[in-house]
């Protein structure tokens, strides 16, 4: 054989070669691809088998959503991939506590029950640890709910603020930074600023540095049940935009101001996104209930960490909320 046959038959051994390796590789690619689109197709499915329709379906994939869009401070006790459906959906109910201001009431205060002073508050904190509870947040309780997200060993219980006073900044936040817990505050934008005991911008982003959850009231703490439609609009969709812009969170429920509600502000709140809502209605929020009409339990002042054990004990088992709510 010459020097020429030599040379074409090794051209010809590493164009097979290179042929092999291609077509292994081409290979390797098509499996890679059929891998992702099954992932995708199991993780779609997996949110639930039930039909896509339905206000049920709508409020069950908005309360999956909750925990995929958290604001991303994952705490001790709570799931490192929230995303991930870890279960069946969580059955049990979870009381959401109703705090406002941290402080004694001044003189001539018009409603001095909203004011709870703070060695109150650090002792019903503390009567709560003692007993079990631990604080957890509304986006990690429409994670447990929709998909089995684990709550940590314990009791959970939200401990929520409204409104945005000062207080809840500079009293409250270090008594449950002690207790290793978090809130949840439901901030109206206006009508609470800094010179009338409401919170700055740096502090909220301080609680949200601390692993509070940022929900929201609205604009300005309007009678909702009186609007038109585009002022509710604004009151609804415009201040979540406006909060998510601003501090980089989800903001995922929302709370009705002074607990009012019907029919027309609860399409208002579904139609801004929110995953749910919450009421003053009293008892403990339900996963079977409508998302946006969760219950929660008003801690007024004067209440003692054994009593607020004794109010826990006593509202499992109420009914739930009603359709509207305006008084």
């Amino acid at each position: 054989m010459d020097e020429q046959q030599r040379f074409a038959r090794r051209e010809r051994r590493r164009r097979e070669v290179r042929r092999r390796r291609i077509v292994a590789l081409a290979s390797l690619s098509a499996l890679a691809f059929l891998a992702v689109v099954v992932i995708v197709i199991v993780d779609v499915g997996g949110a639930g088998s039930e039909p896509s329709g339905g206000a049920a379906a709508d409020s069950a994939r908005q309360l999956a959503k909750a925990g995929s869009d958290g604001a991303g401070k994952h705490r001790a006790g709570a799931s490192s991939r929230p995303h991930v459906r870890t279960g069946p959906p969580g059955t049990a109910p979870v009381p959401i506590l109703i705090y406002h201001v941290i402080a004694a009431p001044p003189a001539g205060a018009p409603f001095p029950g909203l004011y709870v002073e703070p060695a109150e508050f650090a002792e019903q904190m503390q009567a709560l640890k003692d007993a079990g509870w631990h604080a957890v947040t509304m986006d990690e309780v429409g994670a447990y709910w929709s998909r089995g997200v684990p709550l940590g060993p314990g009791k959970p219980v939200v401990v929520s603020f409204d409104n945005g006073y000062n207080s809840q900044y500079t009293q409250a936040l270090p008594v449950l930074r002690r207790l290793g817990w978090v809130g949840d505050l439901n901030i109206q934008l206006t009508g609470l600023p800094p010179s009338q005991g409401g919170l700055g911008e740096g502090q909220v982003r301080g609680l949200l540095a601390a692993g509070w959850e940022l929900d929201t009231q609205g604009i300005s703490h309007a009678a909702l049940i009186t609007l038109d439609a585009e002022a509710l609009h604004d009151q609804v969709s415009v201040a979540r935009e406006t909060l998510r812009r601003r501090y980089h969170v989800p903001v995922n429920w929302f709370c009705y101001p002074s607990g009012q509600y019907d029919a027309t502000v609860e399409a208002a709140v579904r139609a801004a996104g929110f995953v749910g809502s919450t009421t003053v209605v009293p008892g403990w929020a339900h996963p079977s209930d409508d998302p946006y009409r969760l219950h929660r339990l008003r801690v007024l002042g004067g209440t003692s960490g054994q009593q607020l054990l004794e109010l826990l004990a006593s509202t499992r088992e109420d009914p739930p909320a009603p359709s509207s709510y305006t008084a």
